[in-house]
């Protein structure tokens, strides 16, 4: 086969079914008082990530460390008193959505994501990139290319945030505009 856009979604490898009513589905099949309002459901093309709030401490803490331990704390228990529904609940989306699925929980300021998925990518890099990536490595930044590679891509999209939300955003209106044109198969 040739290179080239092959239908909807142009710039990705395979298709996957649509995921815009994740966020729905999740919001209606996880159980009542799991979390404090409805979670938040990230999706890309291999990982649905499903984060909740829970339901705020109630104790007095003497320090903000002492806090943050018991964010932690309740943040376990909630990840381990969960765990057979969660993952009947994700094989059930994994089916439906063709993606697995990473759950995470978010109290106070504490932020923990379960078992997320970490994807290969494939990519050539010519000498000026790669010698910034062992720049990074040789300065400890980072343990591996592959490792420093993350962490340059974890740095643009902190300082990118709205540019990428525009992509996304232009991204989503040329797959809208393609599904109403016509078919050429």
């Amino acid at each position: 086969m040739g290179r080239g856009w092959k239908g909807r979604g142009g710039w990705q490898q395979a298709e996957v079914p649509p995921a815009a009513d994740a966020a729905a589905w999740f919001g209606g099949r996880l159980p009542d008082g799991w979390f404090a309002g409805d979670p938040e459901v990230t999706v890309d093309r291999e990982e649905i990530v499903v984060v909740g709030e829970l339901p705020p401490l109630t104790g007095e803490y003497a320090d903000d460390a002492a806090r943050a331990a018991a964010e932690e704390g309740r943040i376990s228990r909630f990840r381990e008193e969960t765990r057979d529904e969660r993952i009947e609940i994700a094989r059930q989306a994994e089916h439906r959505y063709q993606r697995k699925v990473a759950w995470g929980a978010r109290l106070g300021g504490t932020k923990v994501l379960f078992t997320t998925l970490s994807a290969p990518v494939m990519t050539r890099l010519r000498q000026p990139e790669r010698q910034v990536l062992d720049t990074l490595v040789d300065a400890g930044v980072a343990r591996s290319r592959s490792e420093a590679l993350a962490w340059a891509v974890r740095l643009v999209g902190e300082h990118a945030d709205t540019w990428l939300a525009d992509l996304r955003e232009a991204m989503t209106k040329v797959d809208d505009l393609r599904a109403k044109g016509p078919d050429l198969d």
